[in-house]
C-alpha cells in the first residue's frame, strides 16, 4: 500500500510541475462544453427569404405578412422573375423562396385550390426540412382560417365532428431547443477526451524521459505501477465530471432531475474504460505526439461518430449499429440524457450501466494485461 501511495504522490507531483495539464485538466473542459454548448445547436430561428408575388394583391400581402409575423421567416429579397429567385438561392442570400402565382386572391375568392410554390436551397437538407415544417404549419393555419370566415359570411358553422385537434404537450424539453439534448451529452464526450488523452501521455512521456525504464528494475510490481498511475487520474476525471457538470447547470441553466449519486456512480464506471483505453493508447505508441493522434483520430473520432453524440444509431447501417453496441460513450450519453432531462431512476437504466460495467471492466483488464506484459 505504502509503494501505491508513493505513485500517487509522485503523479500529483508530476503533474503540478507541468503546468500544461492544468490547463488540460481544469481549463480546456470549460472552454470546449461553453464553445461546443453553443455551437452543437441544430435549431433554425432565422429563415431566409425571397419572395416573388405575381398576384400583389391583398390576400397575397396578407399570405406574407402571416411568415413575417410568425418569427421565423425574415424576408430578404422581393424579386419579380425566376432569374432573381435563382441568383438569391444560388449566391446563398436565401434558403427558400416563395412564388406565389397569379389569381392567387381570384381562386380564394372562388373557394377553389391556390397553389403556391416553395423553392428551396437543398444544400443542407436539416435546415430545408425545418423551414419546411414551419411553412406548412403557417400554410395549413391560412388555409383553415379561409374556410372558418368563408362559412361565418354564408352563416355557416363548421362542424368539428370527425375532426382532430391535437393537444400537444412536450415534456422534459418543453422549448425543443437543441442545446438542451446536446449538453448533457457533450459533457460525456469531452469527459472521454480529457481522462484518455491525459492517461496515454502521461505513461508516453515517462517512456520518453526514461523514468519508466527506472521504475522497472525497482522491486515495484506491475499491478502496482498500473494503480498507482490510474487512481490520480481517476480522481482528475471525476473534477473533470463535477466541472462539466457545474458549468451545464449554472452556465446553460439545464437541471439535473435525477440521482446525481446515480449520475457520478455511472460516470466512475465511464471513467475507468477511458482510462483503459487510454493505457491501451500508452501501449502502443512511442511519443507523446503520436498517442495524442492515436486518440483523437483512431479512437475518439469513430467513437464520436457511433455513440449517437450527434447521428441517430439508428439511421446508420446494420454493421455500424452492431459495432456501436462496443462503444461505451453510446451508454454513458443514453444515461446522461436519461437521468438529466427525464429524471430516469436507477432501475430503469440497469441494463446500460451493467453493460456500459463490463465494457469498462474488459478494456481496463486487456490494457493492464497488454501493459503489464510491456513492462515485463
Amino acid at each position: 500500500m505504502k509503494i501505491i501511495l508513493s505513485i500517487i504522490i509522485k503523479e500529483f507531483l508530476q503533474l503540478k510541475r507541468d503546468p500544461r495539464l492544468f490547463g488540460i485538466v481544469f481549463i480546456a473542459p470549460v472552454f470546449q462544453l461553453i464553445v461546443l454548448g453553443y455551437a452543437a445547436n441544430m435549431d433554425v430561428n432565422t429563415v431566409h427569404t425571397a419572395v416573388y408575388d405575381m398576384d400583389k394583391s391583398p390576400a397575397s400581402r396578407d399570405f406574407i405578412q402571416k411568415f413575417e409575423r410568425s418569427g421565423y421567416f425574415e424576408i430578404d429579397d422581393y424579386v419579380d422573375n425566376y432569374k432573381q429567385v435563382n441568383s438569391d438561392i444560388n449566391d446563398g442570400k436565401v434558403l427558400w423562396a416563395l412564388v406565389i402565382p397569379k389569381d392567387f386572391e381570384k381562386d380564394i375568392n372562388r373557394m377553389q385550390p391556390a397553389p403556391i410554390q416553395a423553392i428551396f436551397d437543398g444544400s443542407d437538407g436539416n435546415k430545408a426540412s425545418i423551414a419546411f415544417g414551419y411553412i406548412q404549419g403557417i400554410a395549413t393555419s391560412y388555409a383553415k382560417n379561409i374556410l372558418i370566415k368563408a362559412a361565418d359570411k354564408n352563416g355557416m358553422k363548421m362542424s368539428a365532428a370527425g375532426s382532430l385537434t391535437p393537444e400537444v404537450r412536450v415534456w422534459y424539453n418543453p422549448e425543443l431547443k437543441t442545446r438542451v439534448f446536446m449538453v448533457p451529452s457533450i459533457t460525456g464526450l469531452i469527459l472521454a477526451i480529457i481522462t484518455t488523452i491525459l492517461m496515454s501521455m502521461a505513461i508516453v512521456k515517462e517512456r520518453e524521459v526514461g523514468t519508466l525504464e527506472q521504475l522497472i528494475v525497482t522491486p515495484i510490481k506491475p499491478s502496482q505501477l498500473i494503480i498507482g498511475k490510474m487512481i490520480p487520474f481517476i480522481i482528475l476525471g471525476f473534477i473533470d465530471a463535477l466541472i462539466v457538470l457545474g458549468v451545464m447547470v449554472f452556465w446553460f441553466g439545464i437541471g439535473i432531475r435525477g440521482s446525481f449519486i446515480f449520475l457520478l456512480a455511472s460516470s466512475f464506471i465511464f471513467v475507468l474504460s477511458t482510462l483503459g483505453i487510454g493505457l491501451f493508447i500508452s501501449t502502443i505508441s512511442k511519443t507523446q505526439q503520436q498517442a495524442m493522434m492515436v486518440a483523437q483520430f483512431g479512437i475518439m473520432m469513430p467513437m464520436l461518430y457511433l455513440s449517437g453524440f450527434a447521428f441517430p444509431i439508428e439511421n446508420m447501417p446494420k454493421i455500424l449499429q452492431y459495432i456501436s453496441y462496443l462503444v461505451p460513450v453510446r451508454y454513458f450519453i443514453i444515461i446522461l440524457r436519461a437521468v438529466i432531462l427525464k429524471g430516469a431512476s436507477f432501475t430503469e437504466l440497469l441494463p446500460e450501466f451493467i453493460i456500459l460495467l463490463s465494457i469498462g471492466i474488459a478494456i481496463l483488464f486487456a490494457s493492464a494485461l497488454r501493459f503489464k506484459k510491456r513492462l515485463e
